[in-house]
């Protein structure tokens, strides 16, 4: 149903040519409801205007408790077909609908209609259509459609006497006979198309498709003496309408037109695309617009939440009342491992989702508007068939979410992940409204590794062109680094103005990544910040966890760019760094892993040989690394991996980095399984500085 319309309404009593029809089941959005019912109009069911009765409505009674209307309607035959038809005509018969002429809703400009042409709904079937561009026209501040009429007008065979016991009947049942009517009709092109009296002149036009708006014949328009009668209204509900109309009067002067004016739909029904809803983006590119929508969602922070917003209109007035607000209780949230058996849980658990409501009513069609859905949390990931489904994926272009879940706020599961990309890879868009930078961040998928981040809308070039630079070392210990890792980024950057390498070019962006928490990971982000180079964090939920211990990580305040991770899922968020380029500050028992972690890597060839920076003294790095290397090369262990040792380069300081990087990026560094490995499991940068320095390689 559309909120402009009634559902059909009946003959409850009748006396001569006056009845009382009622509308029962109203939609409570029913604008009846709400505008002057001056503004109602009963709209006659077009069988009987083609066989010449008319309607005038009185008055009506609402009753919205009962969600009721009782409309007191005159009926008016026009021509002898007419009082043939009004004499049969019983209580019960189904006879026509309200429609609310609310003027907020009239289409004013052409550009509403003229994007519409040759555009179609999901199935192929066009939004708007007729066989010639029909005129439009801005006549007294609103849009005009005049469609052409068909030489000559339309008349009955005697037969259509012996149909109307038929459609008596028909109308009772609510089948719809329109099809028949046809079969007793013939169009006499010869014939001029004028009104005279006790008589209704039928007239046809091209089909007109029209999907995506009301139509209503405009009588202030027709030439004089012509006059539609109150089956006036062409409902988008059809994909043949329009193609023939009902005048009584008198003229001598040839209809040549029908003048239609246009009522818009509600925003959710009106096949409007995305991309023509210039305002709705401007105020979506606006941070504090979408800040703004969240806070008029109801209920706390752990009630789940979602609402569809497919227009500027909407947004702008987005109120508690267009939220679906959904609670239930903790424990009946299903996990990944249940069984078959326990899907009756599963699917009440999907349809107590606040964004099932929206998915649902895109899937059944309901709503055909292309928009974005708002969520106070990321939607669970048994949403997943419901929103990759052909239709749904079509129509939702955009996902802002403000929380990751209700039981872990700012982390992601594993799950979650894995769901952000697939919406992603369909076009999907997913911003994060976050609470802690106070922007909206965008999720970017990293080319080719199958992760991402959420990161700044005004970085997300910079962040799909950037080659990778990683810091990893201790939460407790950092100061001592700050200003050669500063020096060492800020040389980079020089380095990148005059050099030729895939990795690093003009054309290149730097971002640096780092665990996100204090201490070294920390002075990366904040020299990162400092020299203008996006600033990235993989963010692990280190809360305290029962029968661990691990020094709680306050998140720093110098990130750009982010994806958080709850702990279970350690390791996946270790091996989703991706670094290019791995900077090595002092560390602990998690500086250890992410090293081994970048030997594998290069031992199984999932990176090249990149060069990784290992700062600090040589003494340390020894007592770190050199036992267990020669302890495996002893053994025979590393048989035929010798060479990672090459990869891994003990640097004192910033100019020792840079002469490795240089190095690289001109391709004499002796780096990878051509080069022979070295004895303590590294090299040290000063002697590759030594060795520069003589000329050699």
């Amino acid at each position: 149903m559309f909120d402009l319309t009634t559902p059909d309404g009946f003959i409850e009593t009748r006396n001569n040519n006056k009845a009382v029809v009622l509308f029962e089941h109203v939609s409570a959005k029913f604008l009846g409801f709400k505008i002057d019912p001056k503004l109602l109009q009963f709209n006659l069911k077009s069988i009987l205007a083609q066989l010449g009765l008319d309607a005038a409505l009185d008055h009506v009674e609402i009753d919205f408790g009962l969600k009721k209307i009782r409309a007191h309607v005159e009926f008016i035959p026009r021509c002898p077909l007419g009082v043939e038809l009004l004499a049969i005509l019983e209580k019960g018969a189904y006879v026509g609908k309200l429609f609310a002429k609310d003027p907020d809703r009239l289409v004013l400009k052409p550009d509403y209609l003229v994007r519409m042409f040759e555009r179609s709904d999901r199935h192929g079937h066009p939004l708007l259509s007729f066989k010639e561009r029909f005129d439009l026209q801005v006549i007294n501040g609103q849009l005009i459609g005049f469609i052409p009429l068909l030489e000559g007008k339309v008349l009955y065979k005697e037969s259509i006497h012996g149909l109307l016991p038929t459609i008596a009947v028909a109308l009772e049942r609510k089948i719809s006979l329109r099809h028949l009517l046809q079969l007793h009709q013939k169009r006499d092109s010869s014939l001029p198309r004028i009104v005279q009296e006790n008589e209704i002149l039928l007239v046809k036009t091209e089909p007109l498709y029209i999907r995506t708006v009301f139509a209503r014949v405009k009588n202030e328009l027709l030439p004089p003496g012509y006059i539609h009668t109150e089956a006036s209204i062409l409902e988008p509900t059809t994909r043949n309408s329009g193609d023939i109309y009902e005048f009584f009067g008198k003229s001598n002067q040839p209809l040549e037109q029908i003048p239609l004016e246009f009522y818009v739909l509600e925003p959710y029904k009106e096949y409007v695309f995305f991309s023509d809803r210039d305002k709705l983006q401007a105020l979506l590119a606006n941070d504090q617009n979408v800040f703004e929508a969240f806070k008029n969602a109801p209920g706390l922070k752990s009630n789940k939440a979602a609402t569809f917003v497919v227009s500027s209109k909407q947004m702008q007035n987005l109120n508690a009342k267009d939220w679906i607000v959904k609670d239930y209780f903790i424990e009946s949230i299903p996990t990944v491992e249940m069984s078959p058996s326990d899907s009756i849980m599963i699917q009440n658990y999907i349809l107590n989702q606040p964004e099932t409501y929206f998915l649902n009513r895109i899937d059944w069609e309901e709503f055909t508007s292309e928009g974005v859905l708002f969520c106070r949390h990321f939607p669970t990931y048994f949403l997943k068939r419901l929103f990759l489904s052909d239709r749904t994926k079509k129509q939702i272009k955009r996902l802002y979410f403000q929380f990751a879940s209700r039981s872990s706020d700012q982390f992601f599961t594993h799950e979650d992940r894995t769901f952000m990309i697939d919406l992603y890879r369909l076009g999907i868009e997913i911003h994060w409204v976050d609470l802690v930078t106070k922007k909206c961040l965008q999720f970017i998928e990293r080319l080719g590794r199958y992760t991402g981040m959420f990161v700044p809308k005004e970085h997300v070039q910079e962040f799909l062109k950037a080659t990778f630079f990683g810091v990893y070392g201790s939460n407790l210990k950092g100061s001592d680094f700050e200003q050669e890792l500063t020096l060492l980024l800020k040389g980079i950057l020089e380095m990148r103005a005059s050099c030729s390498h895939p990795l690093l070019n003009p054309t290149t962006q730097i971002a640096l990544v780092t665990g996100g928490g204090p201490g070294v990971m920390e002075v990366g982000n904040r020299a990162a910040k400092s020299l203008g180079i996006l600033s990235c964090a993989n963010i692990v939920d280190f809360s305290l966890k029962t029968g661990g211990y691990v020094n709680e990580q306050a998140i720093n305040t110098f990130i750009d760019a982010k994806m958080t991770y709850r702990i279970d899922k350690l390791v996946e968020r270790q091996a989703e760094f991706y670094l290019d380029f791995p900077i090595f500050l002092e560390g602990g028992i998690g500086t250890d892993f992410e090293y081994s972690l970048e030997e594998v890597r290069r031992k199984v060839n999932s990176v090249p040989p990149y060069p990784v920076i290992l700062f600090g003294s040589p003494h340390y790095w020894e007592m770190k690394i050199t036992n267990r290397f020669t302890i495996n090369l002893q053994s025979g262990t590393i048989k035929g991996s010798e060479w990672i040792s090459n990869c891994f380069y003990v640097v004192e300081n910033h100019k020792e980095a840079i002469e490795v990087y240089r190095r690289f990026f001109s391709d004499t560094l002796p780096i990878g399984p051509n080069f022979p490995p070295y004895e303590k499991g590294f090299v040290r940068g000063c002697d590759l500085s030594r060795t520069c320095d003589l000329g050699t390689t």
